[in-house]
């Protein structure tokens, strides 16, 4: 979707300032967030492209305002609510309403240290013929999806070379939908900088993104 989380080649954003030796975690609560997310994501009522969709539709005053961990926060509650694991009068009330079941978390403890270290790979062992070849000239496609896409704005219209076919993987945008995997290939494509940007980009750079055959034609 066309929104503020798509900051890419925007002006007037101010400058990018790195932090010495930044923490994992600011506060407690971060960390306590990032492991509830972990955790009720073992229920599968989700998938990774539903969740990063969620981030995606907080709204963009809020978006801007919030840290990371809090726009986390503002979207990890609204998909607790749509995928029916609490209610919405129940996160309002900060605890369960009366006579509500319990359910049995299916992560346990003994489960967490192989779930963070494998994570969950979208990699995907299917014999299907990749559209493309390395070295073929690509165009990629000019859309503007209402929902999930993971083609930047400044890339959408623009010629590159494929560099790398990595295999099969999920695609994301009728993933974050529920509308099936649709696993195709998923190559790097290296963009000249002057193609995305212009001739005052330096005329050496370029950019590589990691793009679906869904998202490229042949030129």
């Amino acid at each position: 979707m066309n929104g503020i989380h798509d900051m890419g080649g925007m002006h007037g954003m101010g400058p990018i300032v790195a932090e010495k030796n930044e923490p994992v975690f600011h506060a407690a609560w971060e960390g306590r967030l990032f492991a509830l997310r972990r955790c009720t994501g073992a229920w599968r009522k989700w998938n990774l492209d539903a969740s990063r969709q969620s981030v995606e539709r907080v709204p963009p005053i809020e978006h801007l305002q919030a840290s990371y961990y809090a726009r986390q926060y503002l979207a990890f509650a609204k998909l607790l609510a749509e995928r029916g694991l609490v209610t919405s009068d129940e996160l309002s009330a900060g605890r369960p309403a009366a006579g509500q079941p319990k359910l049995t978390p299916p992560l346990t403890a003994d489960k967490v240290a192989d779930l963070v270290s494998k994570g969950a790979p979208a990699n995907r062992d299917i014999d299907i013929a990749p559209r493309f070849r390395e070295g073929g000239k690509v165009r990629t496609r000019e859309i503007h999806p209402a929902t999930h896409t993971r083609l930047p704005r400044y890339a959408r219209g623009r010629s590159g070379t494929v560099m790398r076919d990595y295999g099969v993987f999920v695609f994301p945008d009728t993933n974050s939908q529920f509308l099936g995997e649709k696993p195709q290939h998923l190559y790097s494509v290296r963009f000249a900088a002057r193609e995305l940007w212009g001739e005052q980009a330096a005329p050496k750079d370029s950019v590589h993104l990691d793009l679906w055959d869904d998202y490229l034609d042949p030129v």
